[in-house]
C-alpha cells in the first residue's frame, strides 16, 4: 500500500489488519518496521521481488488538494504526485514474474467538473477543468498496469473525518467562523472516513473493476453539511461567502473545490451489495463527533 500513513490509509490498514490481512506499506524513507519497504516513486524504484508476494496494490498517494493556492508550480506537484507513484507501480506489477491480481488505484470525483444539472454515476463522462484534466491522466496511467490484474479507479469525493478535505472546515467552524459558501446548494459527494475504507476492503475481493464512485448513499448539499457541522461543534453558522468572495479568494482551487455541484451516485457499490455504515452525511459526523 502506498499512501498508508494518511487519513483514508491509517483507517484502511486499520481495518484490514482486523480482517487478518498482512499490509505491506511502502514509505519514502528508511524502513523502521518489518512491514516497511522504502520506494523512490519519482524515480521508478521498488523492490521488484515485493510485487511477486503480492495479492493485491492498493495506491493512495498523491499531494494534498487543500493546499491553498494552487500556484502553477504546485498544480505541478499535484498531477506528477499521482502519476510518479502510479506509473511506478504499475510499471513494477509489470516486471513480476506472477503480477497481483488486483490494483485499486485512488481516483477523485474531480474528474466529474461542475455538473449541478447531471446525475453521476460510476464512469459518466468526465467534465473539464484543471481536476478533471488530472484524473483523467492519473486513471489512465493506472492503465498500464498487466492486463491480467484487476484494476478499479475508486474516485472519491469529500472523506468526513479527521483530516484530508474537512480539516480546514472543521477548524474554521470551531472558530466561530462557519459560513454557506455561496447559495450553498451545490451537492458536495461525502462518504465517512469508515465507510471509504469499508469500501475499498470490498472491493479488494469483488468483481467490480473500471471507475467505481466511493460517496455516501445519499447525496447533500454545501450548506447541509457545513450548517450541522456547526451544529454539532456547538458554534454559529452566521456567514455567507459569496460566490465572488471565493473565486476572488482562493481561485481555482475555490471554485472547483467549493463551489463545483456534482451529484454523485455509487450506482456500482449498492448494486454489488455493499453496505453503508453512515447512510447520512449527519450520521457521518455523529460519528466523527461523538455527542
Amino acid at each position: 500500500m502506498s499512501g498508508a500513513s494518511g487519513l483514508i490509509g491509517t483507517e484502511l490498514v486499520r481495518q484490514l489488519r482486523e480482517d487478518g490481512h498482512d499490509v505491506q506499506r511502502l514509505v519514502r524513507r528508511q524502513p523502521q518496521a518489518a512491514d516497511e519497504h522504502n520506494w523512490a516513486p519519482s524515480a521508478g524504484m521498488i523492490d521488484a521481488n515485493l510485487m511477486d508476494a503480492t495479492d493485491a496494490v492498493v495506491n493512495l498517494s498523491g499531494a494534498s488538494l487543500g493546499r491553498i493556492p494552487w500556484t502553477s508550480g504546485y498544480k505541478k506537484k499535484i498531477l506528477e504526485s499521482r502519476i510518479k507513484t502510479t506509473e511506478a507501480l504499475a510499471e513494477a506489477m509489470s516486471r513480476a514474474a506472477r503480477p497481483p491480481s488486483v490494483f485499486l488505484s485512488a481516483s477523485a470525483v474531480g474528474i466529474y467538473g461542475d455538473r449541478p444539472a447531471d446525475r453521476l454515476a460510476d464512469g459518466a463522462q468526465r467534465g473539464t477543468g484543471f481536476l478533471a484534466d488530472v484524473v483523467d491522466t492519473w486513471e489512465q496511467t493506472a492503465a498500464i498496469r498487466p492486463e491480467s490484474t484487476r484494476l478499479v479507479n475508486f474516485r472519491t469525493g469529500i472523506v468526513v473525518g479527521r483530516g484530508g478535505a474537512l480539516a480546514a472546515l472543521l477548524r474554521v467552524t470551531k472558530l466561530g467562523l462557519g459560513s454557506r459558501f455561496a447559495s450553498g446548494g451545490q451537492h458536495w459527494p461525502w462518504i465517512s472516513l469508515y465507510d471509504e475504507a469499508a469500501a475499498i476492503r470490498h472491493l479488494l475481493t469483488s468483481s467490480l473493476r473500471g471507475p467505481v464512485n466511493l460517496a455516501g448513499p445519499a447525496s447533500a448539499t454545501s450548506d447541509r453539511l457545513t450548517a450541522y457541522l456547526a451544529k454539532r461543534l456547538h458554534r454559529p453558522y452566521a456567514f455567507v461567502l459569496p460566490e465572488t468572495v471565493v473565486s476572488a479568494g482562493m481561485g481555482e482551487a475555490g471554485r472547483e473545490l467549493l463551489l463545483a455541484s456534482q451529484k454523485v451516485v455509487p450506482t456500482k457499490l449498492l448494486a454489488d451489495g455493499f453496505e453503508f455504515r453512515h447512510e447520512s452525511v449527519e450520521a457521518a459526523i455523529d460519528a466523527l463527533i461523538p455527542r
